[in-house]
Formats: structure tokens, sequence, C-alpha cells
């Protein structure tokens, strides 16, 4: 970190000017993170992702049209695995710098966080999040998805103070599949067509993410007049792990009762055959939580076990053969730590 970098956020936290502050704030979390000191460049990642004080000083959005839905803030994002982190602060760091760069495509299985990262990227950056609805896009009468695609662009070019807006494509596949591959081309291809000429015509102060589940499917047109391609899917078993345990910690702040022990609960997600994605990932964890006895600071990791488990068993012998200690088979099962320690000696 050098200088100039303490001086300008002492000058842009006097000017009142947020994004400023945050670009400045991203730049030096990434020289410590090319330095070398990843844990300092990701506290002030997180605390920049966390804290309250950028929350944009805005009017309130009054969209006044069918086609364009605001979002709230969020204030918790499914954890992304460093590979797609990197790419994620790019995308910052290009909009916050204004280096013409506006108009993303992420790509990859659902629940791998995609539209919850462009809400996170709206509000790092100061804005609002405003999201596509399809339903009222798509439309059966022969050349009206075409008139509805150009009144969609003409509402989004008009709104004011366009450089306070993420305008999000959830779902594009919807809209851009290919051409060649739809069961009535011709109608795909005009609004095809029409939303590639409306695309070129948005302002480029206007953050632009659309995502996907089906890449591959997508108008191959279309990809290429977006900026950058995000692939969500780069998530390894040990990213996964260590992201159920992120999930966990977080989520056990609201269950007082429930007691942590993150080696079995990593063993228990380690004996899945096929690990979810974030977002299931998280409703399963979230459901064996809310389910669980209130009486039993444990009972969370036996349910959990039961859904992960490729063959999930309640026999002491099949769960020390999985790899489970005396003390974890007790916790999974109920039977009390001198019999199952009694019952595995007896089968030496």
């Amino acid at each position: 970190m050098k200088k100039r970098n303490i001086i300008n956020l002492i000058r842009y936290y006097s000017e009142h000017n947020d994004l400023a502050f945050r670009t400045e704030a991203y730049e030096i979390a990434r020289d410590f993170d090319a330095s070398g000191d990843y844990q300092l460049a990701e506290y002030i990642m997180a605390l920049l992702s966390d804290t309250n004080t950028f929350v944009p000083q805005t009017d309130s959005v009054s969209l006044g049209t069918d086609y364009l839905q605001k979002l709230p803030y969020t204030k918790t994002s499914l954890p992304l695995p460093k590979s797609i982190a990197d790419d994620v602060r790019g995308v910052i760091n290009a909009v916050g710098h204004n280096a013409g760069i506006n108009k993303f495509i992420f790509q990859g299985p659902p629940g791998t966080g995609k539209t919850e990262t462009a809400r996170q990227i709206s509000r790092v950056l100061g804005r609002e999040t405003l999201i596509v609805d399809f339903s009222s896009i798509i439309d059966s009468k022969l050349g009206q998805t075409s008139k509805n695609i150009v009144a969609l662009f003409d509402e989004i070019n008009s709104l004011a103070n366009q450089d306070r807006y993420v305008v999000l494509f959830d779902e594009i596949d919807a809209l851009a599949m290919d051409r060649t591959d739809s069961r009535d081309v011709r109608e795909m291809g005009r609004a095809t067509s029409t939303f590639l000429r409306e695309l070129e015509r948005i302002d480029s102060r206007i953050v632009v993410v659309a995502t996907t589940n089906l890449f591959n499917k997508l108008d191959k047109a279309i990809v290429r007049r977006f900026d950058a391609v995000i692939d969500f899917s780069r998530y390894t078993r040990d990213d996964l792990v260590d992201i159920a345990e992120k999930i966990t910690n977080n989520l056990l702040a609201q269950f007082d009762y429930a007691g942590k022990n993150t080696r079995l609960l990593r063993k228990i997600i380690m004996q899945a055959n096929e690990i979810p994605m974030p977002g299931d990932l998280t409703n399963i964890i979230r459901t064996s939580l809310a389910f669980s006895d209130p009486d039993n600071e444990y009972s969370y990791l036996q349910r959990l076990y039961k859904t992960m488990a490729t063959n999930p068993s309640g026999n002491i012998r099949k769960l020390k053969e999985q790899g489970y200690t005396v003390r974890e088979i007790e916790i999974l099962t109920g039977i009390p730590k001198s019999t199952v320690s009694r019952e595995m000696k007896e089968d030496r």
C-alpha cells in the first residue's frame, strides 16, 4: 500500500464519494493479495462486502414499467472459491474505474451463486439491482416479443442517473437461445436480432449482468456482445467442503442450542458421492438445523449425515468402516460412547 492510497481514502471519505472510496479500498486489497498477505486482503474484502456503510444514499426507484423489478439488497452471499472471487473483484474493479467494460455473463449450474453475486456487486458498487421480468417480455403473439424488447431497452435507457444501476437478465436462456436450435426459428430469430440491436445501444454507465445455466445453448452472437464471461462452475470438492463449513458457521449463529463440530461436519460432507452446489448445500444445512432437536446440540449433524451420506447407517461397525471415530459415532447414533467403544473392541 502506497501513501497515495491512504491520502485518497481520506479524501474520498471527506468528500462522501462512496464509489471512489470502495474502488480505492479494493485496490489496496489487491495490493495486499499480490504481496502475499492474503488474510488481510480477504479481511478488507469482507468488510467491504458486509458493512452497511456503503448502502447508496439514493432515492428509491419508481420504475413505472412492466418489464423491470427492483431487487432488495442482500447482506449475505454464497461463499465463492478464490478463482471465481478473483473474477468478481475484476468486475468490480473494471466498473469502478470506468474502464468501458459494463456487460457480463455469469454462467454455470444452478445454485452456484450467480444471481446472489450480481446483487452483491450492486451493493458493493452502491447501485440498485433491476431484474428483467421475462414473463412479461416473451409473448405468444407474432412479433410482440420483439416490440416488448424494444420497450424494455427504452425504459432502461430512460432511467435517470444511469450510473446507479445494475440490470440483471436472470436466466437469459429464455430470450437468447441459439436461433438454429429453436422450435420457432423465425420468431426467435426476430427476438434475438432485436435483442442484439438493443444491447448495442444501451448506455455504458449501466452495468448489465446476464445469468445462464445453459451457456452452450446461447446464441453465439449474443455472447460476443458481452465484455466478459465468468464461469461459476469452478468448484472443487475441497471448495465445497470449505463452503459447507462457512455456511454452517453462519447459520449456527441463529441456533444457539446447536453445537459446533467442524471435523465431523467436514467428514459428513466428504461422504457424499456428489456434493451439492452452494445454493442447494445452504438449503440442506439450513433444513437440518431448523428441524433439529433443541435438546440435542448435534441433532442437526445426525440429520445432515442421513441426507448427505451415500449409504447412511446406524450400525456401529459400518460407521467405523466409513471412518468415524468413537465420539463421532456416539454423536451420529446417540449410542453411549462406552457402548460404542466396547462393540468396536469386540469386532477386532
